[in-house]
């Protein structure tokens, strides 16, 4: 192997390259189902995967500000707490999402990708026009023409 790229670590490992875990601190945080597959067509999957994402146990100290659910992939705005770190809490939005969409699915295994990408946000970052962002997934997505329609979202400034 050429020594100039050894530092370089291929496919997941590098998204947790650099990770931080900082309390009180918001994070956007998109995660994708295993292989792109398009699991949260079926309406019955979404909703499932979609109460999970503001579940208080699952996400105890820490707060969701917004999400939107796409067919094939997650956003959270999420605020983290002082009890876990990150990849705490995503494990178990991500292990209780499959748990649960996967019996909508009468289907068993990974449902999520194994990594998630985050992107820690600067004191400067408008909260609310991040999570406008996220919300407008569905829209720039063509899945639909106005948000309202579209049941797979929610953020705390309704």
């Amino acid at each position: 192997m050429d020594e100039r790229y050894s530092y370089r670590k291929p496919g997941h490992a590098a998204l947790r390259n650099g990770r931080a875990s900082i309390c009180n601190t918001a994070y956007q945080i998109t995660t994708t189902t295993q292989n792109r597959e398009p699991l949260f067509t079926h309406f019955p999957a979404a909703c499932a995967a979609a109460r999970c994402f503001e579940d208080l146990a699952l996400l105890k100290s820490s707060r969701m500000l917004a999400w939107v659910l796409m067919p094939d992939h997650a956003h959270w705005l999420l605020q983290l707490g002082d009890a876990d770190t990150l990849g705490d809490v995503v494990g178990r939005l991500k292990s209780a999402s499959s748990r649960h969409s996967n019996r909508t699915l009468n289907r068993t295994g990974s449902l999520w990708s194994k990594a998630f990408h985050d992107h820690a946000l600067r004191e400067e970052e408008d909260l609310q026009a991040v999570a406008r962002y996220i919300v407008a997934n569905p829209l720039r997505a063509g899945l639909v023409k106005r948000i309202g329609v579209y049941p797979f979202w929610n953020a705390i400034w309704l």
